[in-house]
């Protein structure tokens, strides 16, 4: 009996064509130039106004100011026990300026660590104000009294911050409200007694509290700008007073940072392989792309020109209850005149959407450049990716003004450089080596200054995390 499998049923028919495989072989393929995942959207270096520093350096002059120790404090954590750093102690008011290395050991020597916990109250309104207190870690809310009796929060202040500071020097201080802990923390308490101690064995310290007495009695406006005599609202021929505008000594002045590589391309690759793409054109545009990626991450965070690590300590402000919410935003605005831009990193601004939506809020939104995006108050919310997030999930939101007329917050360049590519960024040629590769110097320089220090605010400690209520 013969079966029949059906072999020749399932064979596959023989080809008639070219296949695509092998026609590819003799095709030119439609590519694309290089991709690159590393780009940004770089707001920052779009919306700066650009200021030419010839000579390399920017110096901003500003008026005279008795503005003194408005710094942030440092400890060292040793354990569970926490100390001031001697010197960090110039960061007050009365000790800017204080450099006898004894003195100020005897003073941190005579901080007392305090452990609180959260909702306890660290001291009352209307109580005796005997000492200063210096947060090493944790939230503090100050509240006060309004006038109709109802609760008004004050400030919250974070590490590195104190409260009491004037308590050192007036034996009839009372606290004016009320310091409750938000959060688990610890903070050093420098009372009024110990100082005096270490005051009346130290001779250099009574008469550089002397002369601090001195500076704050010297007339000035609330900036701690020397006042400018005035008189307004008299009649008749009075005496009208005379004055002068004095000027700071010493002007801070910023010297152009440098970003620079070395490309190297091989001649061979150069000469041979340039259809449809320039190789040696799209080599030059990714590291120039990786260059001004670089240039405005060092414009936010380098520790000398760096926009968070520039802003004025007073124009920092902690979020209330640490979520981005409208209330924060408000406070961060109404710090400055004429704020042009908030800068966060995307998942900050995500956080923000998030609290508009839980109160029920919908977002301006403003035609910028073409682009709708984002706005708060009308003042355009800007990502940038270079604003760090730390470990815990917690990030900063900028707020600033810009430009020279106004004031603000400026970039720093200079163009005209030999064999300019861009603006302010040079490709020079370095020459080919012994193993046939072309060395081409790419080189950008920036910096960034600003003008007076409520040109640039900072909202601090930003939880970015979501809801879990």
């Amino acid at each position: 009996m013969t079966v029949d499998t059906g072999t020749e049923a399932q064979e596959a028919p023989q080809q008639s064509s070219l296949a695509t495989a092998a026609a590819r072989n003799l095709a030119s393929t439609t590519k694309s130039a290089p991709q690159m995942q590393g780009i940004t959207s770089r707001w920052l270096l779009r919306v700066l106004p650009w200021v030419e520093a010839k000579g390399g350096t920017y110096r901003v002059n500003r008026r005279l100011t008795y503005t003194v120790g408005d710094g942030k404090i440092e400890f060292v954590q040793d354990g569970a026990r926490v100390r001031v750093i001697p010197r960090e102690l110039g960061e007050l008011a009365l000790l800017r300026g204080f450099e006898d290395p004894p003195v100020l050991d005897a003073i941190a020597a005579r901080c007392v660590q305090r452990d609180f916990r959260a909702g306890e109250v660290l001291v009352g309104h209307g109580d005796a104000a005997e000492a200063i207190h210096l947060i090493a870690h944790g939230r503090v809310r100050k509240t006060s009294v309004g006038k109709y009796g109802d609760e008004a929060v004050v400030a919250v202040l974070a590490d590195g911050d104190r409260f009491g500071e004037n308590t050192l020097l007036d034996a009839e201080a009372r606290w004016d409200y009320t310091a409750t802990a938000e959060t688990a923390g610890s903070l050093l308490t420098l009372s009024r007694a110990d100082f005096d101690a270490v005051t009346a064995t130290a001779p250099h310290l009574r008469e550089h509290l002397r002369q601090f007495a001195s500076l704050s009695r010297q007339s000035q406006n609330k900036h701690g700008e020397a006042e400018i005599a005035l008189s307004a609202g008299h009649t008749g021929e009075p005496a009208l007073p005379g004055t002068f505008v004095d000027y700071e000594l010493n002007p801070r002045e910023y010297e152009l940072s440098v970003a620079q590589t070395v490309l190297r391309i091989h001649t061979r690759v150069a000469d041979l392989y340039n259809g449809p793409h320039d190789q040696t054109e799209e080599q030059l545009r990714l590291t120039i792309e990786a260059l001004r990626e670089r240039q405005e991450y060092e414009l936010v965070n380098n520790r000398e020109f760096g926009l968070l690590h520039n802003a004025a300590f007073k124009q920092r402000i902690q979020s209330h209850d640490g979520r981005p919410t409208p209330d924060d935003m408000d406070d961060l605005l109404c710090r400055r005149r004429g704020t042009r831009f908030f800068f966060a990193h995307p998942r900050a601004i995500a956080a923000f959407g998030r609290e508009l939506n839980a109160r029920g809020l919908y977002p301006d939104h403003v035609d910028f450049g073409g682009q709708s995006v984002p706005a708060w108050r009308g003042v355009p919310v800007l990502p940038c990716s270079k604003i760090p997030i730390t470990e815990d999930n917690t990030t900063s939101i900028l707020a600033m003004r810009t430009g020279e007329d106004k004031q603000g917050v400026i970039g720093l360049h200079q163009t005209g450089l030999p064999e300019e590519h861009e603006p302010g960024l040079s490709v020079r040629f370095m020459g080919i080596n012994a193993q046939a590769i072309m060395s081409y110097l790419v080189t950008t320089y920036y910096s960034a200054a600003i003008l007076v220090p409520d040109a640039l605010g900072v909202l601090e400690n930003v939880q970015i995390g979501r809801r879990t209520d």
